[in-house]
Formats: structure tokens, C-alpha cells, sequence
């Protein structure tokens, strides 16, 4: 009956990916896994009880099924805010508790999904170091790279936890910096006590989304192409150069949707003609008729927005590294990318399962 809570020095750091590729892996492995998520913060309906978006997903993919309210005991509503911040929310962890010895009866391991950062939830005492400490489960801290590693954050989490602390796994880590990891870094934390269970590489895949679900994000509406909106961008290129300095960049960034604005018919074309996924046009304004029948012919759809080209490539970026694990090609790559790069050996000795 060993437990495993898998925190995150921030939110949007990987942690479905991490729990859906370790829970996959060890039932592959013949053990019998069991799921919570005790702090919600995407409140949804499950056969008529308060559950958690997240939460509902993950079993989905793990094929388990629970009482939404024993799998996720605190759901964050706007009045469930109001109450704690009156302090009008008691025995929290009592409930977290008693959630987690139903689920964890009879299962070899129960993995504990956190929610936010290590720190969210202090304000009504279900934050992380909390969870754990009541529940004493090994415990796994995921740090996405974003410029750079929170190597100070693992260090002093390191100091809150303890033995508890079974390693961290580092997410999203470009091919520049995997040899400051290994020479620098990796073993400064080592120093410190704090073990690297993993370091999972960057993967463009796992970012990307599809073009009608980036309209429905950015608040736009797909204008030409339509039956073309599954097709997958990855990143972005902003077209606001001269068309020769833009084409250089454009070789280099491949499935990359590039915005630019309504008015900018040159950069339009040789984006359209150098088969982009998608072109976000910015400023409310329609594409000239050449441009909409190249785009119909090219079968590249365009999507119009109202804002300008700055705020919508601030919202790229947001939507980009914030996008939600939900397709099916992602979950099998997310999960390849643990299997391969966590080192389980360790992990199931930390955890006493052989």
C-alpha cells in the first residue's frame, strides 16, 4: 500500500504527463495503481457529485474509476474560496485523509496528483508540504525548465521534506542544457541530497495544438480552409519584418503558425506558399481575395483575431506552454517519454515494490 505524490515547483510543470506515464508503466508492470487528486481546481460534475476536470481525464486514460469525491475531497469553487478565506473551511486535511485510505486499500501503489506549486493551497492548509507530511508519502517534484531550473526551490524542498523527498524529475529541458545538467547542476543537487529521478527532453509534440482548438483559444475564427483545422502547430513566428529577413527565419522553424497583420499581403503569401499550418492575421482585418483563394488551394486555414500582433503572440506563448495533455497521440508520447527517461529501479525501491 506504498504512495507517491508527484508536486511541481509550478503550475502547467507537466504533472499529468509525469502521472499518467508512471501509472501506465507500473500497471503495465503488473501492479495495481490507485489515483487521487486531493486539491481540485477545475470543478466539474461526475454522475451528479463535484469532481475535477484533471482529475475525471486522468482516470479516463489509467481506465480507473472512483468516487469523484474520494478522488479529488477538495474541489476549489468560488465559494469554497469565500469560506476559507473567512476562515470557514476546517478539517480539510481530515478529508483528504480519509479520501486517500478508501483509495489506497488493496492497490500496490496510489499516485497523489498535486495541483498548482508546492505552496498553493497554504491559504486553507491543503497546500503540498502540508498533503504530504499528513499523509507521509514518498514524494516526486517535477521542475519544468522555463530559462532556466528552479534549483534553489528543489534544494529547499529538500529541507521541508526530507526523507520524504524520493527525487526530482526534470521536464521540458532543451538539447543546450543537457550538458550544464550533467556537469554543473545535476550534481549540485546531488550535493544537497536531492536525487534526479529523470531529466525528460524537450519534445515539440507535447506543446503543439491544433489550429481550431488555437481559434477557439485565442478568440478568433477560422476564415478559409476549414475542414483543414486539425492540422498541429507547434510554435509561432511573428511577421513583422521585411519579407527577406522573414523567409530566413521561416526555414527555420517548421510547423510554426506565423502571425502577422491583416494588412501585410507579402509576408501572408510567402508564408502560405512555404505551407505553414496556419496563418493568425491580426487587427480585425480580412485578407485580400488573393490571399483567401491561395489559402483555400494550399489548404491552410486562416484564422482572424481583433487584437494586435503584439497581445496575441503574448497569448501564443501562454497557450503554447500551457496547453492541456488531452489528445490521444500526445498521451502515448507523454508516457513514452517517461518509460525511457525516469529511472523506475530506483523509484519502485524508494517505494518498496518489487
Amino acid at each position: 500500500m506504498a504512495g507517491l505524490y508527484i508536486g511541481s515547483t509550478t503550475g502547467y510543470s507537466g504533472k499529468n504527463m509525469i502521472v499518467m506515464g508512471l501509472g501506465l508503466r507500473l500497471q503495465k508492470e503488473g501492479f495495481n495503481v490507485g489515483y487521487m487528486k486531493p486539491v481540485g481546481a477545475m470543478p466539474m460534475e461526475v454522475d451528479g457529485k463535484l469532481g475535477d476536470e484533471d482529475a475525471a481525464f486522468v482516470q479516463d486514460v489509467l481506465g480507473i474509476k472512483e468516487d469523484p469525491e474520494l478522488v479529488t475531497p477538495v474541489v476549489v469553487t468560488q465559494d469554497f474560496k469565500v469560506k476559507a478565506f473567512n476562515g470557514k473551511m476546517d478539517g480539510l486535511l481530515d478529508k483528504i485523509v480519509d479520501g486517500y485510505k478508501t483509495i489506497s486499500e488493496s492497490k500496490d501503489i496510489t499516485l497523489i496528483a498535486g495541483s498548482g506549486s508546492m505552496y498553493s493551497g497554504k491559504y486553507c492548509d491543503t497546500d503540498a508540504i502540508s498533503v504530504i507530511k499528513r499523509l507521509g508519502t514518498k514524494t516526486v517534484i517535477i521542475d519544468r525548465f522555463q530559462k532556466e531550473l528552479k534549483y534553489d526551490y528543489l534544494m529547499m524542498m529538500k529541507e521541508h521534506l526530507g526523507d520524504l523527498l524520493a527525487g526530482v524529475i526534470l521536464n521540458d529541458v532543451p538539447p543546450h542544457f543537457m550538458e550544464e545538467i550533467k556537469q554543473l547542476l545535476g550534481p549540485a543537487l546531488e550535493s544537497k541530497g536531492v536525487k534526479i529521478l529523470g531529466v525528460i527532453p524537450s519534445d515539440p509534440l507535447m506543446g503543439a495544438i491544433k489550429v481550431g482548438d488555437l481559434a477557439d483559444r485565442l478568440g478568433g475564427k477560422i476564415i478559409s480552409a476549414h475542414s483543414k483545422s486539425e492540422r498541429v502547430v507547434e510554435s509561432f513566428l511573428i511577421g513583422t519584418m521585411q519579407v527577406e529577413n522573414f523567409m530566413t527565419h521561416f526555414r527555420k522553424k517548421k510547423n510554426s503558425a506565423i502571425i502577422v497583420g491583416g494588412d501585410r499581403s507579402d509576408v501572408q503569401l510567402v508564408a502560405l506558399e512555404g505551407d505553414c499550418p496556419c496563418l493568425v492575421l491580426t487587427g480585425n482585418l480580412y485578407p485580400n481575395d488573393i490571399i483567401l483563394t491561395r489559402s483555400e488551394v494550399l489548404e491552410t486555414p486562416i484564422i482572424m483575431v481583433r487584437e494586435d500582433t503584439f497581445t496575441v503572440a503574448k497569448k501564443m506563448d501562454d497557450i503554447l506552454s500551457r496547453h492541456k495533455l488531452r489528445d490521444a497521440i500526445k498521451i502515448k508520447q507523454g508516457a513514452d517519454l517517461v518509460s525511457e527517461n525516469v529511472d523506475f529501479q530506483f523509484l519502485k525501491q524508494e517505494l518498496g515494490l518489487k
